[in-house]
């Protein structure tokens, strides 16, 4: 059973018995809107529903080729909400992940920080009361000129980034996404067709997402650091058909 939300202006409408229709109204740059199905509500991260061996499949398509925020579906651990548990969680995720400029999440070397990808991120399990204070230090120091990138190079080395760029996939096409992730690895196919295989996934719980949204977020190379909203002059969405969560019995 998958939970709805449905922020500022978001909407999770039925297209067919087995299809969804995730979409974003026209917005300023002041507006936060979310529309998104997910498969654990509030719990708290400790109770999310899925680990390890999970295989998800679906088919989707969007309304525009380059939407503006970010969208995608997936697991992972929800880390930026009281909801999730904490105020902050180190964040663990095994998905395909689309995020528009001017985000710049420079996580895996020779990836650029946007686009349409498959990506997993293992950041481990460190707690959230030593998590916050640490990442309020350090993007306080990526302020002070010359620090910047350094910090961030030290935060990389922290995390396991491994990331495909999906250049090819149109996003206004209907593809079949497959992931199937596993206690070593998460192998991720479009059509039938493996495009990454991560040696070094997180090893849950997680939970499963999917959702499009008008934000994006900044940790680049350089050094910078930073959220925002983009604008969105028209209606844009993301089609979702036939999701199917593969669990062993």
């Amino acid at each position: 059973m998958l939970n709805i939300v449905e922020i500022g202006g978001g909407r999770v409408s039925r297209i067919s018995e087995v299809g969804w229709r995730l979409s974003l109204p026209p917005l300023g740059a002041r507006q936060y809107a979310d529309a998104q199905l997910d498969d654990y509500g509030r719990s708290a991260r400790h109770k999310l529903p899925d680990s390890p061996p999970v295989a998800l499949r679906l088919q989707a398509r969007t309304s525009h080729p380059q939407p503006l925020g970010t969208l995608g579906f997936g697991f992972w651990n929800n880390p930026f909400t009281l909801t999730g548990g904490g105020v902050l969680a180190a964040p663990n995720t095994v998905w395909f992940f689309y995020a528009s400029p001017p985000s710049d999440l420079a996580l895996a070397e020779g990836v650029p920080g946007f686009g349409w990808k498959a990506a997993t991120l293992n950041a481990g399990r460190y707690p959230s009361p030593l998590l916050a204070p640490a990442a309020a230090v350090a993007v306080a120091l990526t302020f002070v000129p010359g620090l910047g990138a350094p910090v961030m190079a030290a935060a990389r080395r922290f995390v396991q980034a491994c990331e495909a760029l999906l250049d090819d996939v149109a996003l206004t096409e209907w593809h079949t996404y497959e992931i199937d992730w596993r206690k070593t690895e998460a192998v991720f196919r479009v059509d039938g067709v493996e495009r990454l295989r991560s040696p070094a996934p997180p090893h849950g719980p997680l939970g499963l997402v999917l959702w499009i949204d008008n934000q994006y977020a900044i940790a680049s190379r350089a050094g910078r650091f930073g959220f925002g909203l983009c604008a969105t002059p028209e209606e844009q969405w993301l089609e979702i058909e036939d999701v199917q969560l593969l669990k062993p019995s």
